[in-house]
């Protein structure tokens, strides 16, 4: 009997234990992010994270690719008045060989978002903030049609520029992945292909007609 009332006892206040609000905190924890998740506004300063021990900076891992992203640009930001990727970024091809219907309008509305206030709607660097002069931006966008150095700057190069920047354009690479980029790059080639045809075109009827 009074084992019996032992275990009864002892039973009994193992239930009022465990129902209790007492919380139990062990010595050490494996992964203590894990194990208490924390909440983090999108926007907010998370600068002082690593003075409360928490291994966050709302970045990715470096070397990670997103998924359905393209493949990293083989080459970096050069450094001060050095050129050398600049240059070497020409053998660099598009992943694009061509773009398709639902692309080609994703892409020319990208270029207009992104681009055209610059390099103007018809690519001939005539943009509102140039405006021929009379607009706020004073020197003027690169004329993607006539100028006879970006008309034929190859898609690598140009992504290079989109990238990181050059001269007075500033990097784009927060505003448009790099697939967003690359589809911009085959917009503006296109466009380049047609005007180049276009200007052919009266040549070869004035040869036909001789």
């Amino acid at each position: 009997m009074n084992k019996l009332s032992i275990i009864a006892v002892l039973s009994a206040a193992t239930v009022i234990v465990s129902c209790s609000d007492v919380k139990r905190t062990p010595g050490h924890i494996y992964m203590p992010d894990m194990a208490y998740s924390r909440a983090y506004e999108t926007y907010a300063d998370h600068s002082n994270l690593a003075e409360k021990g928490i291994n966050f900076d709302n970045r990715p891992v470096a070397g990670t690719i997103a998924r359905e992203e393209e493949m990293p640009f083989p080459y970096a930001k050069d450094q001060g008045t050095d050129t050398t990727n600049y240059v070497a970024s020409k053998q660099v091809k598009s992943p694009f060989d061509s773009l398709s219907a639902t692309d080609a309008k994703e892409a020319e509305r990208l270029y207009q978002i992104n681009c055209g206030i610059c390099h103007g709607t018809k690519l001939d660097g005539n943009g509102p903030l140039y405006k021929g002069g009379e607009g706020p931006y004073p020197a003027a966008p690169k004329n993607f049609i006539g100028d006879p150095v970006v008309s034929v700057m190859p898609e690598g190069q140009m992504f290079y520029s989109v990238s990181y920047g050059k001269n007075m354009m500033g990097s784009y690479a927060s505003q448009l992945t790099r697939k967003q980029r690359w589809m911009v790059i085959k917009y503006i080639k296109n466009k380049q292909l047609a005007a180049k045809a276009a200007a052919a075109a009266p040549a070869a009827d004035a040869t036909a007609k001789k």
